[in-house]
């Protein structure tokens, strides 16, 4: 059976979420789940590139546990269990965190996002997600969500940071300090 890519019901400026609700495609709510999609989508940018396999490895993960976030955002109610972020989720992260901090100096100054061009299109990715944060809080203010999607986001934030970071490094490039 062949889908259709386009079914007509969001002309007028609606869209559904799980469990048939319609709602503004202006809601805080679509808004957060589209730019956890943006995050995606620059993380995809990231992957078309040569990265180290234990990079790449993350990275995919992390592009399929993005799904999981945004069907989350996009069912609001939580007597639903499927695809709810876990504390699983968010241990990976810190996991890998703390795997590749081991290789890195210790932060003793602010660091520019930049580098090499890949270093550069994770910091994007890591931007995009603080955005992602915003939006996830500003839905958590006017009604009930899964508290640890906000977690994911905010240590996806650190992840991606500390992945652009290695990145330079494993390249030999230094880490540039801001200067005021």
């Amino acid at each position: 059976m062949l889908v259709k890519i386009y079914t007509k019901t969001g002309d007028d400026g609606t869209t559904g979420l799980i469990g048939g609700k319609r709602m503004k495609k202006t809601d805080p709510r679509i808004i957060a789940y589209g730019t956890v999609d943006e995050i995606n989508s620059t993380i995809g940018i990231v992957l078309s590139s040569a990265l180290d396999p234990d990079v790449n490895e993350i990275l995919t993960k992390i592009q399929n546990d993005l799904f999981v976030v945004g069907a989350d955002l996009a069912n609001p109610d939580l007597k639903n269990s499927d695809n709810r972020v876990t504390n699983y989720m968010v241990e990976y992260l810190e996991n890998q965190i703390d795997r590749l901090e081991l290789e890195l100096p210790p932060i003793t100054f602010f660091i520019l996002p930049g580098g090499s061009q890949l270093a550069s299109q994770v910091h994007l990715a890591r931007s995009v997600c603080r955005r992602a944060e915003i939006n996830i809080l500003e839905i958590a203010e006017k009604e009930q969500i899964n508290k640890i999607c906000q977690i994911y986001i905010n240590r996806l934030s650190d992840l991606l940071f500390v992945i652009a970071r290695t990145i330079n490094k494993r390249k030999k490039i230094k880490d540039v300090a801001w200067k005021k």
